[in-house]
């Protein structure tokens, strides 16, 4: 009697499981049915502040022969885990840097989980950087992406969220954009993800042909004209959801390159000739169409030359000498975008976060690898090491 009971109740869970399984299928299936085709955009359908159309190339028309009163807006973003070694070289290299609002400067951190240190996230957070999405795992290679279905992109980030909430003590509403690993997007997948996840952007779509002049940022309302460098890129309609398009450097070849680090053709280590190099590259946005510039790249470039922080520095405290340069987060330059004016961007500085972190040092245990893991949080270690399908790290 005891066994049967055992094997009914058995029965009975697996088709629960399986119902559960259909179920997510279904929805899956249903939200891929809902997706709407994307027509081509006009400005007479597609109006700011909530829509863009990709191929508009001021941000008013009405500023044509006026873009030197255009302010150039500078996105600085790193990604990849925050460590106590890169947090010190990022305080560092932002220590001092004013806008001519004698507002701070500030950068985005596109974050992905494994061996973060959230204690110094929250430090961040606290100073007025953005934070945003960059996944859990980073993937196992870019085939992993471009094959990755939406409820998979959604565990990615939706649990990335779910650990920036609990150990670093980030206010989700204040997480707004996403960068998919390796550049890697899964075309209408990714975005679809994105709104579900209730985020207002993406930069993780590069571009070669619109650089010159360089493309504004736009909506995915109506379809991209934007060219698809990584495919697959999107078809559907997804209104109100922003593109921050990665455009492309030029490195001392001609060659593109998305993110600065991975130029081909860099530079010699050299602080005066890496400046030069970069003021060529922001030169094509400040004296073209001003379209915001930005400076993409990973921690890691520091410590491939013995000048590269130097010339980075250097830079960043050039472009803070200029009137009419602002260095500033990705969510901020867009809300500049929404409501464009000439001459002073933001009517105030962004309130910054007072996030309060008790920090702890966790050794907790990995339980796909079985691996120790030490870990800084904030106020409570997990059971175990957080991780995909159990971001808050609770022994199961």
């Amino acid at each position: 009697m005891k066994y049967a009971t055992i094997l009914v109740f058995g029965l009975l869970l697996s088709v629960i499981l399986l119902t559960e399984k259909k179920q997510q299928e279904k929805k899956q299936k249903q939200k891929k049915l809902e997706l709407k085709k994307a027509e081509l955009c006009t400005e007479a359908k597609c109006k700011l502040p909530d829509c863009r159309c990709s191929g508009v190339v001021l941000p008013k028309q009405k500023f044509k022969g006026k873009e030197q009163e255009i302010p150039q807006i500078v996105t600085v973003t790193f990604d990849d885990a925050v460590n106590a070694v890169n947090y010190a070289q990022y305080e560092l290299l932002f220590e001092g840097l004013v806008n001519p609002d004698n507002c701070s400067a500030a950068a985005t951190f596109f974050l992905s989980h494994e061996y973060t240190d959230y204690v110094r996230v929250n430090a961040l957070y606290n100073e007025g950087h953005e934070i945003a999405l960059h996944s859990v795992t980073h993937g196992d290679g870019t085939d992993y992406w471009r094959e990755a279905n939406v409820s998979t992109i959604e565990q990615e980030f939706g649990d990335q969220l779910t650990i920036l909430e609990a150990f670093a003590k980030v206010d989700p509403k204040s997480v707004h954009g996403m960068r998919l690993p390796f550049l890697q997007i899964s075309g209408n997948n990714t975005f679809q993800a994105a709104k579900n996840l209730g985020l207002t952007y993406d930069s993780s779509w590069p571009t070669q042909q619109h650089t010159n002049p360089p493309m504004w940022p736009y909506t995915l309302d109506y379809l991209s004209s934007q060219d698809c460098q990584i495919g697959p890129c999107p078809t559907a309609s997804f209104p109100g959801m922003w593109v921050d398009p990665m455009v492309t450097w030029t490195d001392t070849e001609g060659y593109k390159c998305s993110m600065f680090d991975a130029c081909v053709y860099p530079p010699e280590d050299n602080v005066d000739v890496l400046f030069e190099w970069m003021l060529e590259n922001f030169n094509r946005h400040y004296k073209g169409n001003r379209a915001p510039f930005g400076i993409y790249l990973h921690a890691a470039w520091f410590a491939r030359g013995a000048n590269h922080f130097a010339a980075l520095k250097k830079f960043l405290n050039h472009l803070t000498t200029m009137p009419d340069v602002y260095l500033t987060s990705i969510s901020r330059m867009l809300e500049y975008v929404r409501n464009p004016s000439l001459g002073k961007p933001f009517k105030s500085c962004e309130e910054k976060p007072k996030s309060t972190c008790e920090p702890f040092s966790c050794n907790v245990q990995k339980l796909s690898t079985g691996e120790e893991r030490y870990m800084s949080v904030c106020d409570k270690c997990p059971e175990v090491y957080p991780w995909l399908g159990n971001p808050l790290g609770k022994h199961q």
